[in-house]
């Protein structure tokens, strides 16, 4: 008897723990307890949804399948897009500012989920290198506007050298069928061109490159929080902030990609103290803001897009105090 209520007792202690953490409110729009800040990882939970049931659709995906617009022709210009980029150059587009075209005119990208840095390297493999051909390193050089020290290159998975800008594997994207085309702009939320220096294009001058959440002004939702590329975040109610728990797995992380975890010395707008990390089931890391996982939506091609919210009636843009937008406070 004695040991039964010793473990009673501890279960009712962390069961108090987990409570300050994240609010046990059963309304799922209006989490509002204190959590732990971003350093300790919360538990993993699975909901008990699977499958594509409730997951909004989009025929976007981070291996480079369009969210929307026009196909294009993958085969088209076959040769133009495999080669050496030889000489880079810099020319002006509407909305997004200065891009990088190789000698010939075709855009060049990169890939969000890349690594960069000192040690890049490639995620883009097999069908998705099909889709995005990677760009080789040999043969290329600067114009104006385009530091040569930007220049470098990386051992992809397969042994050959991968051209790379500002320390970001450079690809062109058999979607465009022409020089000058950027059809691969904003695809799956995870592809842009590339900017001079390697960064993403199209970023307004006045945005700040380090912070890594913010909140903006949304004409229909209100305040509603972005990710660093100004991409906006959702939340899904078929998750669950108390107990944390996921209900987006498999064909769902097609379409809504969870958000990294982030430095919160670098968030603005959001209380930081109720930013937190949560393990998935496939040990990767999430960020949750007050207990909610946040997601972006493949469907979503440029910022201040909201293509997702709504969807199937369990997606929603994330307000800045972490409920959703756009749905009456007592809903």
């Amino acid at each position: 008897m004695k040991k039964r209520q010793i473990a009673f007792a501890g279960a009712s202690v962390a069961m108090v723990l987990m409570t300050a953490a994240c609010g046990a409110s059963e309304d799922k729009s209006a989490g509002s307890a204190n959590v732990q800040p971003i350093g300790g990882t919360q538990t993993v939970g699975v909901g008990a949804t699977s499958g594509a049931s409730g997951y909004g659709t989009s025929a976007g995906t981070g291996a480079g399948n369009e969210a929307g617009g026009d196909s294009g022709d993958a085969t088209s210009g076959k040769d133009a897009l495999t080669g050496p980029a030889k000489q880079l150059s810099v020319r002006d587009v509407p909305k997004l500012g200065s891009i990088v075209t190789d000698s010939k005119g075709w855009t060049l990208y990169r890939f969000d989920e890349d690594t960069s840095g000192a040690s890049p390297k490639s995620n883009c493999n097999d069908a998705c290198a099909t889709k995005w051909p990677p760009v080789p390193a040999s043969d290329a050089t600067v114009s104006t506007g385009i530091a040569e020290k930007e220049l470098g290159s990386v051992t992809r998975a397969d042994g050959t050298k991968q051209l790379t800008l500002g320390g970001w594997p450079v690809y062109r994207f058999a979607g465009d069928t022409k020089a000058g085309d950027t059809k691969g702009h904003g695809v799956g939320g995870t592809w842009n061109a590339l900017a001079p220096d390697g960064k993403p294009a199209g970023k307004k001058a006045a945005q700040d490159d380090s912070l890594q959440l913010s909140v903006t002004s949304n004409a229909k939702l209100g305040k509603i929080v972005v990710d660093g590329q100004g991409m906006t975040v959702y939340r899904f109610d078929k998750d669950s902030a108390w107990p944390m728990k996921t209900g987006c797995l498999n064909a769902c992380l097609e379409t809504w990609k969870p958000v990294k975890p982030v430095d919160t010395s670098k968030v603005a707008g959001v209380d930081p103290k109720k930013l937190t990390t949560f393990t998935r089931p496939d040990g990767s890391k999430q960020l949750a803001f007050d207990c909610w996982l946040l997601y972006t939506f493949t469907g979503d091609t440029k910022p201040g897009d909201t293509n997702g919210q709504g969807k199937q009636g369990l997606w929603f843009a994330v307000t800045d105090k972490a409920k959703k937008a756009g749905v009456a406070a007592s809903e």
